[in-house]
């Protein structure tokens, strides 16, 4: 292998399945691990000097892997390290390594007296992730705490920081988001000293709080309820249970216009009763945001529903996670999200996209 590694291991001919949180994918031709951004910064230099494709892979959390595998290098980012930083009035920066667990990083913060990322607790993942996608979950976004990320950016070799305002962050993504351009070498997050949560805005965990939307709680709270609400939904890892055998969910929110939303809404009147309300979610000027969740299931497809050879099947607790039941194969897992998102098509004309980067594939 041409690519200069300094310190990784390097192997050939690597089953990628274990590296994902679905237990899906074949081969890599080379894999190596990098501990050490700098050791990332080399590999990605190196493979890109010599013209190999490569594939950077961090928790595996967010990923569909082809069956085929990947015929060039993958890049297993294992960096650690994190910083905190009193900046006064409050205020204190955490920085991250892009391969620290994400869970694990979220738990250090609470643990430290630090609100913001507490509502983000139990996703699977690593760090560098995170500002790519914009990961959120119960009213939070990655991007209500960013501060700036370290790049290596491919085009120019160079390492480069940029502010979370360049980033073009929104509703699951970022200009990270679909392109292998650049590479998350760390992250920068501003945190609140104190101990107290972020405001608590979804209702759901409000309610599990038993607090009104806006209030705070101690951090350490609002975590132990998420994860709570996370497990209850399949979405906290567990070998041992098949329903978090997934990528989370499969398919995001939809956002669509106020006219377009017409349109389903008709659609809805149609299918279930003229008085059958249609969620919806505020999403900027002139767009409403649809339930993923609440459309599949109002198509037809309830929990537990069985994709090929019952090998994979939407989670028996929550419909947007498509789930590997053991000894399925990434085609199935295809063959059923295909299924669900026209099924979403044809009974309300919204169409469904992917929240998983798709590797070799795709729907």
């Amino acid at each position: 292998m041409s690519t200069p590694l300094s310190s990784a291991e390097v192997r050939a001919s690597v089953p990628l399945a274990g590296f994902t949180t679905l237990r899906l994918g074949g081969p890599a031709a080379r894999l190596a691990s990098v501990t050490t951004a700098g050791d990332l910064v080399d590999a990605v230099r190196g493979a890109d000097a010599a013209g190999e494709s490569l594939l950077v892979l961090g928790g595996g959390s967010n990923l569909v892997i082809a069956d085929e595998g990947f015929a060039g290098t993958v890049v297993r980012i294992a960096t650690a390290g994190r910083r905190f930083d009193r900046l006064g009035d409050g205020v204190v920066q955490l920085t991250v390594e892009a391969g620290e667990d994400w869970d694990a990083v979220v738990a250090d913060a609470v643990h430290h007296g630090l609100g913001g990322l507490e509502c983000l607790s139990g996703i699977p993942g690593l760090v560098g992730a995170t500002p790519v996608q914009n990961v959120g979950a119960y009213g939070v976004e990655v991007s209500d705490l960013l501060v700036s990320v370290d790049l290596l950016d491919r085009r120019t070799g160079r390492v480069t920081t940029a502010a979370a305002a360049e980033l073009g962050l929104g509703y699951r993504t970022s200009v990270l988001k679909g392109t292998d351009s650049a590479v998350v070498l760390r992250v920068r997050f501003a945190l609140a000293d104190g101990g107290m949560s972020a405001p608590i805005r979804y209702a759901e965990l409000a309610r599990v709080l038993g607090v009104e939307p806006g209030e705070r709680v101690p951090a350490e709270a609002a975590r132990g309820a998420v994860l709570e609400l996370r497990r209850g939904k399949g979405m906290v890892l567990d070998p041992a249970d098949h329903d978090t055998w997934s990528a989370g969910s499969f398919f995001t929110n939809p956002v669509i216009g106020e006219d377009e939303f017409d349109v389903v809404r008709g659609r809805v009147a149609e299918r279930l009763g003229a008085d059958v309300p249609v969620p919806i979610y505020p999403a900027g000027d002139g767009l409403v945001k649809l339930s993923a969740a609440w459309l599949i299931e109002r198509a037809g497809f309830r929990r537990g529903h069985h994709g090929p050879g019952g090998r994979v099947a939407l989670s028996n607790r929550h419909t947007l996670a498509l789930t590997n039941r053991g000894g399925a194969r990434t085609a199935d897992l295809l063959a059923l999200a295909r299924e669900v998102r026209d099924g979403v098509r044809d009974a309300f004309g919204v169409e469904l996209s992917p929240e998983p980067v798709l590797v070799g594939c795709a729907l």
